[in-house]
């Protein structure tokens, strides 16, 4: 009822936007739908076929000389954005679609934010959460838009939400039953100025928790503690670092919840110990969400990771291979390297952004050679040699990088692609250059 008769502008007919406007339109709205690209002929003429007026190849401000009772934005689209400024002038609601998928979804929410982890932590609760049969649905950054979602759910699933801070910024009255915020680093400063900005995005997870909600929260985090601090909910704290009596924490090797001893860390399948604050966290909320024990071991014992992010491909006779193509950055690879005690081969490289790569220095103890390809390459080479790294070999591209490292490995050494840069000198996306790896190492075998 929130949407029948309201006349509602969507800027940006991205796959979030586009959903946006069909849900609305079945929701009774008067929906216009404006891009700066023209969509193709099919996408017209269903637009035009459920009633739906496109304004396309540019950002008229006049349009919202009528009247909107709501804008809804596509998540990338900054707020110095000429529409939505003369929105928010005009005192019109700016929204996202998550903001849709709360309002119209009849299923408790698992919210998870955080500057690093999201994905690999709403996957993780997924997974228990469908061993333990509480029937969960999973939606939002990771990439199934939250309001399609939120249409077939029922009161009797649970939408396990990842939700990024360009979503967050644009809710209303958005409330997860579960909300976690795992982490605040730097990050989007250019979308949001500043980290205090970015940081308040992330909070908004909290803004309308009542004290019949959980909020999970980092305790190792001062900035997630203080975020938190606004929250009515009951606060559900994990820590890697500082055993605790309440929440999820790790002491005496093992993962506990409250004082139960979920599981040892040695049976835990997923690599790096950036990797265990996931984990707890997604403890906290499983065992929240109603899981049990078994099917939260189950799943730790055997999951090893999600595409791209640490994963784990394939042993061949006795070397590993691992498949961190989402490390974009020298942070990512220094918690990558951080995860393994054995020798490693290191696949690394990509596009220059000016920086150089000296922060690596110290994680290259038990580095035995560097591969690299790309524009960085010879960054990354010069930073080996300085840390006497011996076997250093330059190559045209990831799978020649695979083929070498196999050639110059050892039974018991780790092949790790964790390329610290972006891929967009060579690769359209990271996922293609991992891609491109795990079909590599799947011909090596």
């Amino acid at each position: 009822m929130m949407y029948n008769g309201k006349k509602v502008f969507v800027l940006g007919l991205a796959k979030s936007g586009w959903a946006a406007a069909k849900r609305l339109r079945e929701l009774g709205a008067d929906v216009v739908v404006n891009d700066r690209n023209e969509p193709s002929e099919q996408q017209k003429r269903e637009l035009e076929a459920l009633g739906i007026r496109l304004v396309c190849g540019g950002h008229p401000l006049e349009l919202l000389d009528e009247p909107f009772d709501f804008v809804v934005k596509n998540p990338g689209i900054p707020y110095t954005n000429e529409l939505v400024q003369k929105a928010l002038d005009k005192h019109i609601p700016v929204i996202t679609e998550v903001e849709i998928a709360y309002e119209t979804s009849e299923a408790p929410i698992i919210g998870i934010t955080g500057s690093n982890g999201k994905t690999t932590t709403t996957t993780l609760i997924f997974h228990i959460l469908q061993e333990a049969k509480r029937r969960p649905l999973i939606a939002g950054n990771i990439g199934t838009v939250a309001c399609e979602v939120a249409k077939q759910a029922t009161k009797d699933d649970v939408i396990v939400m990842e939700l990024s801070s360009f979503q967050l910024l644009g809710t209303i009255r958005f409330r997860p039953h579960i909300a976690v915020l795992l982490n605040i680093f730097d990050a989007h400063l250019d979308y949001h100025g500043t980290k205090e900005a970015y940081a308040e995005a992330k909070g908004n997870i909290f803004k309308n928790q009542t004290e019949t909600d959980y909020a999970v929260v980092n305790a190792d985090d001062p900035i997630v503690m203080q975020l938190a601090e606004k929250s009515r909910a009951q606060k559900v704290p994990f820590s890697a670092k500082t055993p605790l009596s309440y929440g999820a924490t790790v002491k005496e090797g093992a993962i506990y919840f409250h004082d139960e001893r979920i599981i040892d860390i040695q049976d835990v399948a997923l690599r790096g110990a950036h990797n265990i604050e996931n984990i707890l966290a997604a403890v906290v909320a499983t065992k929240l969400a109603g899981a049990d024990n078994d099917s939260i071991c189950r799943v730790l014992t055997t999951f090893t990771g999600v595409p791209h992010r640490l994963q784990f491909v394939a042993e061949i006779n006795g070397r590993k291979f691992y498949n961190d193509s989402k490390a974009t950055n020298i942070l990512a690879t220094q918690k990558a390297l951080s995860a393994f005690h054995e020798p490693v081969i290191l696949l690394a490289g990509g596009l220059d952004r000016g920086n150089e790569f000296d922060e690596l220095l110290p994680y290259l103890n038990h580095v035995k050679a560097v591969i690299t390809f790309g524009q960085t390459a010879p960054k990354i080479e010069r930073v080996a040699r300085e840390a006497g790294i011996q076997q250093v070999k330059r190559v045209d591209n990831v799978e020649q990088a695979a083929f070498a490292a196999y050639e110059w490995s050892s039974p018991g050494d780790v092949i790790l692609l964790s390329p610290a840069c972006a891929s967009w000198d060579q690769y359209k996306t990271f996922e293609q250059r991992g891609d491109m790896f795990v079909h590599a190492v799947h011909k090596l075998k």
